[in-house]
């Protein structure tokens, strides 16, 4: 757990779910991909105990005033490549349309960053969508490069 400014960063909890989930479907791409049924399909759920269980993976949260804005899910891969480099990769990096360009985005993922420094990782890397071109701009702000071309197959 890590206090910034007035967020607290914390390992997701079950209950959290429903918050993240709706961050996640809160924007053009994530509409079309999420379900946000009362009560939520129970995939979530089962994929968030998968997750929680991983030594690997991190789901956190950002909470602020006992709500939470934000969510970031850190995986420290290993592997044999950069002369058997570790990484850090990030996913589902989103916060709350009412908190946005108040810096939560940039604390979650500072804060991914030192984690993955603090494991071991010898870089940092993430996928965003072509389409989202302000996020593309907020990630370049924080020292990110354009450095690969990625590739979906969609079942």
């Amino acid at each position: 757990m890590t206090t910034t400014n007035s967020i607290m960063i914390r390992r997701a909890r079950r209950d959290d779910v429903a918050a993240i989930v709706a961050m996640l479907a809160d924007d053009r791409l994530g509409s079309a991909r999420e379900r946000l049924d009362d009560p939520l399909p129970p995939s979530y759920f089962a994929a968030f105990e998968a997750l929680d269980r991983d030594p690997n993976i991190q789901l956190v949260v950002a909470e602020e005033g006992g709500r939470v804005v934000g969510c970031l899910q850190l995986c420290i891969l290993p592997g044999l490549s950069s002369q058997g480099a570790s990484r850090g990769l990030l996913e589902d990096v989103r916060v709350a349309s009412d908190r946005r360009r108040r810096g939560i985005g940039e604390q979650l993922v500072q804060w991914a960053i030192a984690q993955s420094r603090a494991k071991g990782c010898k870089l940092v890397e993430l996928l965003t969508h072509q389409t989202r071109v302000d996020a593309q701009r907020f990630y370049e702000r924080l020292g990110f490069q354009r450095s690969h071309v990625g590739m979906t197959i969609r079942f």
